[in-house]
């Protein structure tokens, strides 16, 4: 944990990026007695991302602030929100916070960004009040927000993934990778994904295919085991799904793959200008494609004091 005085004094800030994830192996696997589906994905964090500031307030309470074109809905539901309420809750204090949160990633794409921001709420409150929670805790805090949060908080922007997403093992990251993010404006809400894959599990035939950890050691690896069990009940649904991981495919991309449930899709390419002529085709069908990179390392935290 961060070293310094135990609370921060009010005015005292923190902020950071909070970048997005793409899935670059996605397999479901038993569903458990409580409803859960148990999955096996490896997560890349990418440089698509949110900027989330926090700062120790003289108001009551907790406030939100939201710029940017993205949908977030009421305060009471953001999981930046959230994250705050159960941190302060678990230090029994109840210290007012001003949340600025600048939103990039689209919701419901399947790319975590809302799970980002509530890792970043509780990175920023560990920088804000060192030594308050122990590692142990906030993970702890994680896993209760959501399936994604944990890998938000690892060390890696690399990591393999299995029981509800919560369960990590942290991998060494890779070279940065140009990255392409097409996301078609039909939604496909998680629970939704999850009831159709389960209505056509008998008639499914899963990929048998065991990944090997030495394979996400390289991207060459990482290319031949991508999969997403997802993508053929997105691609029903969806039908620009199927039709934009085609054309990343035809435009050289190595792998090419739903991100989550969907409905945002992406394709990793060899160089830059691969990348760009491909986003170049999706432009002309007015689907605003986001160019990005796969991550090496998270994003640091900037603080100010007062």
């Amino acid at each position: 944990m961060s070293s310094g005085p135990e609370w921060a004094p009010a005015g005292a800030s923190a902020g950071t990026d909070a970048p997005a994830k793409i899935n670059l192996f996605l397999r479901i696997l038993a569903r458990e007695e409580g409803g859960f589906h148990c999955i096996e994905t490896v997560f890349c964090g990418i440089s698509l991302a949110d900027r989330v500031e926090v700062t120790i307030g003289s108001e009551s309470g907790i406030r939100l602030e939201v710029t940017g074109s993205v949908e977030t809905g009421p305060p009471s539901q953001n999981l930046a929100v959230r994250a705050a309420e159960v941190f302060l809750g678990r230090l029994g204090k109840d210290r007012p916070l001003l949340i600025r949160l600048r939103k990039r990633t689209p919701a419901g794409a399947g790319l975590g960004g809302g799970s980002s921001d509530a890792a970043a709420v509780l990175r920023l409150l560990d920088r804000l009040h060192p030594a308050a929670l122990s590692r142990e805790q906030l993970l702890e805090i994680a896993a209760e927000l959501g399936s994604d949060v944990p890998f938000f908080l690892a060390e890696s922007p690399l990591a393999l993934a299995w029981s509800r997403g919560e369960r990590l093992l942290e991998l060494p990251s890779l070279p940065a990778r140009p990255l392409l993010i097409v996301h078609p404006p039909e939604p496909l809400p998680t629970p939704e994904a999850y009831t159709a894959f389960s209505a056509r599990r008998g008639s499914y035939r899963p990929r048998p295919r065991i990944v090997f950890l030495s394979e996400l050691a390289e991207w060459e690896g990482v290319a031949a085991a991508a999969h997403n069990d997802f993508e053929e009940v997105a691609a029903e649904r969806i039908p620009r799904v199927g039709e934009a991981l085609r054309r990343l495919r035809r435009a050289g991309a190595i792998v090419a793959l739903l991100s989550g449930s969907g409905s945002a899709v992406f394709g990793l390419f060899r160089s830059v200008e691969e990348r760009d002529l491909a986003a170049a085709g999706f432009e002309k069908d007015e689907l605003e494609p986001v160019s990005a990179e796969t991550l090496e390392e998270w994003p640091t935290i900037e603080t100010t004091s007062v």
